[in-house]
């Protein structure tokens, strides 16, 4: 009789085992695709911070070349004027992207906190249906 009590045991034990082992699995590879998602995101942010440099730059020496040209002839003056504005505006709105992605929150774990607080509900409530 004990020795049934005692794999009875030690089979619900390794039921525990297992199945707590199964859910620190699930948790783990949940972090790993948030930290994935945050990588992205960081990536993207960078890239357009990068584009919206570069086109700012090319719309300042635009201007600067018009500023020349405005001393020069009159019909280069306004296509050179017409193309910086193009490209300020263009750098003002890509770099205005990058800022509003950064200021968001991305939510950093948030899944894997909402699926431990599951956890831990179920654990502390075994009754109530999950």
């Amino acid at each position: 009789m004990d020795d049934q009590k005692n794999t009875g045991l030690w089979a619900s034990i390794s039921r525990v085992l297992a199945t707590v082992l199964d859910i620190v699995q699930v948790r783990l590879a949940l972090l790993g695709t948030e930290l994935e998602l945050e990588k992205q995101r960081l990536l993207t942010a960078f890239w357009l911070g990068a584009l919206s440099l570069m086109l700012l730059g090319l719309g300042l020496v635009l201007l600067c070349a018009t500023l020349v040209l405005l001393l020069w002839d009159s019909y280069r003056a306004g296509a050179l004027v017409g193309a910086a504005l193009v490209f300020l505006l263009a750098g003002l709105g890509v770099l205005f992207q990058a800022r509003r992605r950064l200021r968001s929150p991305s939510g950093l774990f948030r899944a894997s906190v909402t699926e431990l607080q599951r956890d831990r509900d179920a654990a502390s409530n075994p009754d109530k249906p999950g």
